[in-house]
C-alpha cells in the first residue's frame, strides 16, 4: 500500500511539473510572439543612437542559411541570407564605424565560414575595422579560423589554445552491426560514389568512398587557408606549413603571427569602440538588421527571393522544432508566383540542401523551367550543401553559383530496403506477408529479401531516375551527356571543383548572387532593387494570429498603447498614482536619464 501511495502521488507530482513547464514555455512563446508583432506593428526602422555605431555579432551560436518560417524564428539568429544583407547595408551605412565579433570556437560549416570571412573583407576594405575576439580556437578545425580571418584584428582569450590545423570526418558505418544482429541491406546504389549506401552496407571505407571524402576534404583546406592568406598577407605554403605544424599556445599563436592580439573579450570590445571613435555604442547585428535599415524603394524592381532549405520532399515545406523540409509543392508554387509578378525581374534560388526525393526534386526542375520560359533570369545560389536533388533542382537555372567550400554534386541515387526477417526470427518473431496483385506489392516488405524479378524491377527503376537526373544535368549545363554521367556517378564536389568541372558558373556568396541577378536583369549596380521573399514568409503578426488567433488589429491596438505607456507623460502619471499609494513617501531617485 505504501508503494501504491508513493508512485500515486508521484504521478501526480510528475503531471503538475509538466503542466508547469508547459505554462512556463507557452508564456515565453507567447512573449516572444508579442514582441515580434510589436515590433512589427511598429515603425519599419528605429532612429540611430547620437554617436558611431559598433555592430556586435556573435558567431558561436549555430545559425540556418536562410530564416526559417517557422513561429518560432524569433529566437533564432540570424541566417546567413540575413547576415550578408545586413552587413552589406552596413558597408556603406556612414551611422557604422566598425564591427565587433565573437568568434566560434569549435566549427559550422564551411560556406558559412566562407561567406562570412568575405563579408568582413568587403567591410574592411570600406573602412569599417573588424574586430574579432575567440576564446581560443578549440576544436582542431579550421573552419573558425576561416571565418574571422578577414578581421583586421584577431584577438585570442592567453588562457585558450589554437588548434585549428585541418579538418576530420568520422562517419558511422552500421553494416558490421547489421550483419551481427541479423539485418540485411538490401540497396541498388548509382554508382560507386553514391556513399549514403556504404553507411548501410559495409563495415568501413570503400575505396571510391576515401578516395572522393579526401578529395573534397582537402580541397576546402585548400580553400580555406588560401583566403585567410590573402587576408592575413602571407603567402599561401608559409600559412600552411605554420597552421599544419600546430597545435599551439595563444603566445607562439600570437608569435607566429597567427593571431594580432591577446586579451579578454571586455579588451577586445574596448578596443572596438575606440576605433569607432567618443561616444560610440554597441548595437546588436538583429536589431540593426530589423529595425535600424530603411525599407526599400516601393516602386523600384522587385528581385524574388525563393529560399530552398532541408531534406527535398512532397508536399508542402514545413518548419519546426528543429526539422526543415523542402516541399516540392512550396517552392513550385513560389516559382510560378514569382514567374507570373510582372514586377520581378530577376529570381534567386537559394538552396542549402542535401537533397531528398526525387519526384519532388523533377517537381522543382519543372517549375525553374517554366519561369525560365516566361522570361525571367534563374539564378542559383548555393550555400553549404547544394547536393543530389539540390543540385537537380539548380540544374536548370540560368546561371549557377557557389561557394568554393559549397559541397555540391551527388549526382546519383541510392535505394533499398533492410530485411529484418532473421533478426525477428532470433527474437521468436514472425513477420508474415500476403499480398494480392503483382509479384511487386512485396518489392518493399522488409519481411523478405527481394525475389529475382523484384531485384532487377527496383534497379530498372532506379536506372530510370539516374538516366533523367543526367540528361536533365546535360540539358541544363549545356554539356553532352557522355561528360555528365563521367562527372555524376555520385560523387560530392566542392564548389571549386565544381567549377573547374563545369558544373557551377562562378564562386561567390549570396552578394554574387544579387550582383548576377541584376546583371542578367538588365539593372545597374546602382539602381535601387526590393528583394522579396516567395512566399512571403509570416512576420509576428501573422504567426500570433495563426497560433492563437489574435487579430492584426489587437496587437497594433497592444503596440499603440505601449507606445503610448513609454512618454514622459504617462510615466510621470504613473510615478505619481505610485506616490499617492503609498502616502507620497518615496526614497527612490528620478526616473528621468539625462539627454
Amino acid at each position: 500500500m505504501k508503494q501504491f501511495w508513493l508512485t500515486f502521488f508521484g504521478s501526480i507530482a510528475g503531471v503538475l511539473a509538466g503542466a508547469l513547464i508547459c505554462v512556463v514555455f507557452l508564456l515565453f512563446l507567447i512573449g516572444g510572439l508579442i514582441s515580434a508583432a510589436i515590433s512589427d506593428a511598429g515603425d519599419a526602422a528605429l532612429p540611430a543612437p547620437s554617436g558611431a555605431m559598433v555592430l556586435e555579432l556573435d558567431l558561436r551560436t549555430p545559425r540556418l542559411d536562410q530564416a526559417s518560417a517557422s513561429p518560432f524564428a524569433f529566437a533564432e539568429p540570424l541566417s546567413i541570407v540575413e547576415l550578408s544583407r545586413a552587413l552589406e547595408r552596413a558597408r556603406t551605412d556612414s551611422r557604422i564605424s566598425a564591427v565587433f565579433v565573437r568568434a566560434n570556437t569549435l566549427s559550422l560549416p564551411a560556406a558559412q565560414a566562407e561567406e562570412i570571412n568575405a563579408l568582413f573583407a568587403a567591410l574592411s576594405e570600406a573602412g569599417k575595422p573588424v574586430i574579432a575576439h575567440a576564446q581560443g580556437f578549440e576544436g582542431g578545425s579550421i573552419l573558425p579560423y576561416l571565418a574571422v580571418g578577414a578581421a583586421d584584428e584577431i584577438w585570442m582569450q592567453d588562457s585558450a589554445s589554437f588548434t585549428a590545423v585541418g579538418l576530420s570526418v568520422e562517419t558511422l558505418f552500421l553494416g558490421g552491426l547489421f550483419e551481427q544482429i541479423g539485418v540485411e541491406p538490401q540497396m541498388v546504389q548509382l554508382h560507386e560514389y553514391k556513399n549514403a549506401a556504404d553507411t548501410l552496407t559495409q563495415a568501413g571505407y570503400t575505396d571510391a568512398h576515401r578516395e572522393a571524402t579526401l578529395s573534397w576534404l582537402g580541397s576546402i583546406q585548400d580553400s580555406a587557408l588560401a583566403d585567410i592568406a590573402r587576408a592575413r598577407d602571407v603567402a599561401p605554403d608559409t600559412l600552411r606549413a605554420i597552421v599544419e605544424a600546430g597545435p599551439y599556445s595563444a603566445e607562439a599563436a600570437l608569435e607566429l603571427g597567427l593571431i594580432d592580439r591577446l586579451g579578454h573579450v571586455a579588451a577586445a570590445r574596448d578596443s572596438a569602440l575606440d576605433r569607432a571613435g567618443p561616444n560610440a555604442r554597441l548595437i546588436d547585428i538583429s536589431v540593426y538588421a530589423r529595425q535600424m535599415t530603411p525599407p526599400p524603394a516601393p516602386h523600384a524592381p522587385v528581385i524574388a527571393l525563393i529560399e530552398a532549405q532541408g531534406e527535398i520532399v512532397t508536399g508542402p515545406s514545413e518548419a519546426g522544432f528543429g526539422a526543415v523540409t523542402l516541399g516540392g509543392d512550396t517552392l513550385a508554387d513560389a516559382l510560378d508566383a514569382a514567374a507570373r509578378d510582372a514586377s520581378v525581374a530577376a529570381i534567386i534560388l537559394r538552396i542549402d540542401s542535401p537533397g531528398g526525393s526525387a519526384i519532388a526534386s523533377d517537381q522543382i526542375w519543372d517549375a525553374v523551367m517554366r519561369a525560365r520560359q516566361q522570361g525571367k533570369p534563374v539564378i542559383a545560389s548555393m550555400g553549404a550543401t547544394a547536393a543530389s536533388g539540390g543540385y537537380y533542382i539548380a540544374a536548370p537555372a540560368d546561371r549557377i553559383i557557389a561557394n568554393a567550400t559549397t559541397l555540391t554534386g551527388s549526382i546519383g541515387m541510392f535505394g533499398g530496403k533492410l530485411v529484418v526477417e532473421d533478426a525477428l526470427g532470433r527474437l521468436g518473431l514472425n513477420l508474415d506477408p500476403l499480398y494480392v496483385g503483382g509479384e511487386y506489392a512485396l518489392a518493399q516488405s522488409s519481411a523478405q529479401p527481394w525475389s529475382e524479378s523484384q531485384a532487377a524491377d527496383f534497379r530498372s527503376l532506379a536506372e530510370d531516375v539516374y538516366d533523367d537526373f543526367t540528361r536533365k544535368v546535360a540539358q541544363g549545363r549545356d554539356l553532352p551527356l557522355a561528360r555528365i554521367q563521367t562527372l555524376a556517378r555520385g560523387r560530392v564536389w566542392t564548389g571549386r571543383q565544381a567549377l573547374e568541372l563545369g558544373l557551377v558558373d562562378e564562386i561567390g556568396g549570396f552578394d554574387a548572387a544579387l550582383a548576377s541577378a541584376r546583371d542578367l536583369a538588365g539593372l545597374s549596380d546602382s539602381q535601387p532593387v526590393r528583394l522579396q521573399r516567395y512566399p512571403a514568409r509570416p512576420d509576428g503578426l501573422a504567426a500570433l494570429q495563426a497560433l492563437f488567433g489574435v487579430g492584426v488589429e489587437s496587437v497594433e491596438s497592444a503596440a499603440a498603447l505601449n507606445q503610448l505607456m513609454q512618454s514622459p507623460e504617462a510615466q510621470a502619471l504613473i510615478r505619481a498614482q505610485s506616490r499617492m499609494q503609498s502616502g507620497g513617501q518615496t526614497l527612490s531617485a528620478p526616473a528621468e536619464n539625462p539627454r
